[in-house]
């Protein structure tokens, strides 16, 4: 599965903590808002804003991360592995709620700005893999992270109905 490592200050410094699995609460760790950088290995995994992962996120995949930006630094209180197989990721995009209107098959990072689907999705299926789906095309704004199997009938839900610009698998880490 691999793991994170947590470091207090950015480019690696000060004290730091590794973690295997969840935790919903960093407070628990003596970790609470305290993360200004972190190194990943194997499996991504998801920072969270506040505690029982809550809040903003920052998907974080394998590799060194010298610096979690500004609007995640010392401002993590939950951190989560990705478990779910991440290969061959494939989603389904609808253009109305309820699965409804014109549909659209995506297999791979896609930035929906550049053509007829910007802004107009209203409900998903995802067949395999987890998505990081974005409100702007550069990734930024809202961002929702979609799971394995989830049905997501209605982006009112989540307040994101018609602000979909681009939506990314995330990447298997190799866990060396």
């Amino acid at each position: 599965m691999g793991k994170i490592i947590v470091y207090e200050h950015i480019n690696f410094q000060g004290m730091s903590r590794e973690f295997h699995t969840n935790i919903a609460n960093l407070k628990d760790a003596d970790w609470n808002d305290c993360i200004s950088s972190v190194k990943v290995i194997g499996h991504p995994w998801v920072a969270y804003q506040h505690a029982d992962y809550k809040g903003h996120l920052l998907v974080l995949e394998e590799g060194d991360h010298d610096f979690v930006g500004k609007k995640m630094n010392d401002r993590i209180s939950s951190l989560q592995v990705i478990t779910e197989n991440l290969h061959n990721p494939q989603i389904t995009l609808y253009e109305h709620a309820d699965y409804q209107g014109k549909s659209r098959v995506i297999r791979e990072a896609t930035n929906l700005a550049r053509g007829h689907d910007n802004d107009t999705t209203s409900s998903h299926k995802v067949q395999s893999g987890v998505w990081l789906l974005c409100e702007h095309s550069d990734g930024g704004g809202f961002q929702y992270l979609a799971r394995e199997h989830e049905h997501l009938p209605n982006y009112k839900a989540i307040d994101f109905n018609d602000k979909l610009s681009f939506l990314r698998p995330l990447c298997p880490g190799c866990g060396c």
